[in-house]
């Protein structure tokens, strides 16, 4: 069974840092792609960041890029995803999702949007006061 776990969610102030991490189990692929998404309350759920372990290939949000930083530990099929200068429109419950397997074809971009991911977190609450 496919599990994915998240963790490093808090409270922050504005300005502050967090460090996200998704630790995937219960498959074998080698090929993967693991993103990052964000739901805050009356929205819909949106895409932050994501990577694959084929090639660490990467995406980032514009709301993001330039204050996040997401990497991966293929032999611990962790996925982390740092964030600096956070704001209060950062704040949302935050899951981590798989793609499994996931070997881009040519000019394939890593997936990015919820509906290409199957494998859900939980997902951790991350708040950012003003």
């Amino acid at each position: 069974e496919v599990q994915l776990v998240e963790s490093g969610g808090g409270l922050v102030q504005a300005g502050g840092s967090l460090r996200l991490s998704c630790a995937a189990s219960g498959f074998t692929f080698d090929d993967y792609a693991i993103g990052w998404f964000r739901q805050a309350p009356g929205k819909e759920r949106e895409g932050v960041s994501s990577i694959s372990s084929e090639d660490g290939s990467v995406y980032y949000a514009s709301s993001v890029r330039g204050r996040a930083t997401i990497s991966i530990d293929t032999a611990k099929n962790t996925v982390s995803l740092q964030m600096n200068s956070l704001k209060p429109e950062d704040t949302a419950v935050y899951y981590c999702a798989a793609v499994l397997p996931f070997r881009a074809r040519v000019g394939q971009l890593v997936p990015r949007y919820p509906h290409e991911y199957k494998y859900w977190g939980q997902g951790t609450q991350v708040t950012v006061t003003s």
